[in-house]
């Protein structure tokens, strides 16, 4: 038949057994079925899933920055909180209260004049140990305390009798502390006379009219926030009260004393004891070295002649 139709039998015969093999191969199951079209899912559900996904991003990375940038340019609406910086009053009532001690005043001096005077000259401002009286522990008054620095004041204030002159200067911050000092004084001094030492004020109920106009003129140029004026005469008020009799204890503040010494009202010859008020604290508990104007003053009464007498040993520092 083959011969007959015209077809090669070799060609026939390789069809004839391809063919037998498809006939012969068992049809496909349905698990077999399923792995082939599984892969195809996953491609499509990982495709499906993935695109939405990147749109997303995109879609927040267009919303976000938009938003970082308005927070920039729009100004910070919370005010800041300033730190307040601490003063004197602040470090001072969080820390005890120490008893001045001789090297207190001697670092004082060092770091006042560090800049002022030369490095021998500094030297030269070092007093020794003996130059020193017992300092105060914050348990005795001015009375006790004078009576255990000074054990023979009754036969130092007889033998006392020059003008001009004081045996013992208590040099303390203000006015009022300085009459306070000269009141619980009664007990030690006896018959000794104190004279008080500080700059005296008017008041203005006390004056003309004229003088009013001219503090009100002083006011303005020097920005003073009241109307007072210490008038020149004081000054030689004082040193007349000096030279009219015999004084033996001057309390008073430093600016005063340096004044008097520098116009010769006040004589340093007789003086034997130097008693600083230096634990004392005011309303802000300063101290009297803790006012930078007393400061200045009390280091200038100090090289004006008192700290020469000391390393002659004629003159004697206590911290009250």
């Amino acid at each position: 038949m083959g011969d007959d139709l015209g077809e090669e039998w070799w060609t026939h015969e390789g069809n004839s057994d391809a063919s037998a093999a498809e006939e012969d191969a068992p049809p496909p199951t349905e698990l077999q079925e399923k792995e082939q079209k599984k892969p195809e899912k996953r491609k499509s559900v990982t495709e499906a899933t993935a695109k939405p996904k990147k749109k997303k991003k995109i879609e927040q990375k267009e919303c976000i920055t938009p938003q970082k940038k308005a927070a920039e340019d729009e100004p910070s609406t919370k005010p800041k909180r300033r730190r307040k910086k601490k003063t004197i009053t602040d470090v001072l009532s969080s820390s005890e209260p120490k008893p001045g001690c001789p090297s207190d005043l001697q670092n004082l001096l060092t770091q006042h004049f560090s800049d002022k005077l030369s490095v021998i000259e500094q030297e030269d401002l070092k007093l020794q140990d003996s130059s020193f009286l017992s300092s105060n522990d914050l348990t005795h008054t001015i009375s006790s305390f004078l009576k255990q620095v000074c054990p023979k004041w009754s036969k130092i204030q007889k033998q006392h009798t020059e003008k001009r002159a004081l045996v013992l200067l208590v040099v303390c911050s203000s006015a009022l502390r300085a009459i306070e000092l000269i009141k619980q004084m009664t007990v030690f001094k006896g018959e000794a006379k104190a004279v008080k030492l500080f700059a005296k004020h008017i008041k203005v109920t006390d004056m003309t009219m004229t003088t009013m106009m001219m503090m009100m003129m002083r006011a303005v140029f020097v920005k003073l926030a009241t109307w007072t004026v210490s008038l020149c005469t004081q000054i030689e008020e004082q040193i007349k009260l000096l030279q009219k009799g015999v004084t033996h204890i001057g309390v008073g503040t430093p600016g005063r004393m340096s004044a008097l010494v520098e116009k010769e009202g006040l004589s340093l010859q007789a003086l034997k004891y130097v008693v600083l008020d230096w634990n004392w604290r005011d309303q802000k508990l300063r101290r009297m070295v803790d006012v930078p104007e007393v400061k200045l003053d009390l280091m200038k009464l100090l090289l004006g002649g008192i700290l020469q007498r000391c390393k002659e040993d004629k003159v004697k520092i206590g911290l009250y």
